[in-house]
């Protein structure tokens, strides 16, 4: 009697088949395929905030623990590349991040016009709340779309008091070094755009020539000055739009004045406004042309309209913050914090009012000043200083620029924009001995004046960029675009970009 071991064969393989589709069906098949190469599996262990929770990675897996006695562990289905705690949500308490592999695009609810997942394995970011002792899931993410070869986190838990958004951020590395940060919304986690646009503007010099024709010829309206095409564009496609606004505004008619000592209609700064200018640099050498009231109504006007005002510390904007010493104001954009400061020489020798010395800021004392940047750098992700510097008309910085170039660059700013020259000045990257690199544009010159030299008509527009890299915050394109200054038979004045 002879025996069919090949038939045999053939029905134990199918068996054996049958038995792994059925455990598919039954627990979730894993792939075939094997986890990407390129994968570098973390250990180690994280505690929340409130350190009662801890994750420990060990392996591909996760076990949770609370009060020292664990509570959770990841599936068996699921392998952990990272374990992180971060408060995503900004409710003050911290969720645990696993940046994970999973077999499949989708969890359990996949979109309904998938009639498929991918059998292949995946990578995904999930969430879990810490609270009550226990862990719960958050959000199990569908395919993220990047390959992510490490996690960070970043945020404002314990940074400058005023931002209002308090959620951290997650900062992915992808295998080819790029760098992305991700957002958490009530669905789930966006892409945030991490490439800010500034474009900065130099002396908003308001001669008598200038205010009379907005006051005579234009209906008291000053729009003329922003109303060359090239200009406005750039201050609507820019993120981030700051002008030098040289001379105080006047309340009343009778303080309107031009050269030496100047008070500017206040329908100029409504014309900055309208504009849609995000930030105007106060700190100049005329900011006491009117005396405390009339900073203080330039200070209150601005802020008022939502635009924020650099350089001046009027007694009730001091009373107002928690931190009287703290010179800069904070911008955040795409998730980014930008710590705006502007500092002028002087004052033409008008006396700083009041008690303080600090009304409007000077550069005085270099320690406080070193501390002020230093604290803004460790508070914020890139530090940006305003300054009215240098020697009128002279198309060269000035050893006084030199030297507070240096403080500014020793002190780990980012970039620094000039003013007071009247006239443009270079535009330099510095580098310290650790590598830092501080953007230096010595002088913008005038954006609109009425002086007649030649020099004194073609400013120029500072433009650059700040993007998110794998040092954090960096500049990472600069230009200096020149502008020019018309005006016309009717006495109206006008500025573009030259070209």
């Amino acid at each position: 009697m002879s025996s069919d071991t090949g038939g045999l064969g053939r029905r134990l393989a199918q068996a054996a088949a049958l038995g792994v589709l059925l455990a598919a069906v039954l627990f979730g098949r894993q792939s075939d395929a094997p986890l990407p190469g390129w994968i570098d599996w973390q250990s180690g262990t994280a505690a929340d905030a409130s350190g009662r929770y801890e994750a420990a990675l060990r392996h591909r897996a996760v076990s949770v623990s609370c009060d020292g006695a664990v509570i959770w562990k990841t599936p068996r289905k699921i392998k952990v590349q990272e374990a992180k705690f971060a408060d995503v949500d900004g409710d003050g308490a911290d969720e645990l991040i696993l940046l994970c592999w999973k077999v499949g695009h989708f969890g359990e609810d996949r979109p309904f016009w998938v009639e498929e997942d991918e059998r292949t394995w995946s990578q995904h970011l999930f969430v879990y709340t810490c609270e009550d002792g226990a862990l719960r899931p958050k959000w199990q993410s569908s395919y993220i779309g990047v390959e992510a070869a490490a996690l960070s986190v970043r945020g404002t838990a314990g940074q400058a008091s005023d931002v209002s958004d308090r959620r951290q951020r997650l900062v992915l590395t992808d295998t080819q070094g790029g760098i992305s940060s991700w957002l958490w919304e009530s669905w789930g986690f966006t892409r945030e755009d991490t490439d800010i646009s500034f474009v900065v503007f130099g002396d908003n010099l308001i001669h008598e020539p200038i205010y009379r024709y907005g006051l005579d010829k234009n209906g008291g309206n000053f729009d003329f000055l922003f109303a060359g095409e090239k200009v406005r564009r750039a201050i609507e496609e820019s993120d981030i739009a700051v002008i030098n606004q040289e001379t105080p505004l006047a309340e009343h008619p009778g303080d309107y004045s031009g050269y030496p000592r100047f008070g500017t209609p206040v329908g100029v700064g409504e014309a900055i406004v309208e504009a849609g200018f995000d930030a105007v640099t106060c700190a100049t050498n005329h900011a006491l042309d009117l005396g405390a009231e009339g900073a203080a109504f330039t200070e209150t006007f601005f802020t008022s309209h939502g635009v924020r005002c650099l350089g001046l510390r009027t007694g009730e904007a001091a009373e107002q913050t928690e931190e009287p010493d703290r010179a800069y104001e904070l911008i955040a954009r795409g998730g980014a914090r930008f710590a705006l400061f502007d500092y002028t020489y002087g004052l033409n020798g008008d006396a700083q009012p009041g008690q303080t010395n600090r009304r409007v800021c000077v550069l005085d004392d270099e320690e406080r000043i070193r501390r002020q940047l230093e604290q803004a750098g460790a508070e914020t992700d890139a530090v940006i200083v305003f300054v009215h510097w240098g020697s009128e008309y002279a198309s060269e910085p000035d050893e006084y620029q030199n030297k507070w170039a240096r403080v500014f660059l020793e002190s780990g700013v980012d970039v620094v924009v000039g003013a007071h020259p009247h006239v443009l000045q270079p535009c330099r990257l510095l580098q310290d001995d650790s590598g830092h690199e501080t953007l230096v544009y010595y002088s913008l010159g005038n954006y609109i004046s009425a002086q007649r030299e030649a020099s004194c008509v073609k400013g120029g527009a500072a433009q650059f960029h700040i993007a998110l890299t794998a040092d954090g915050y960096r500049v990472t394109a600069y230009e200096l675009r020149p502008l020019v200054i018309t005006r016309r038979e009717d006495g109206k004045y006008t500025v573009d970009f030259d070209g």
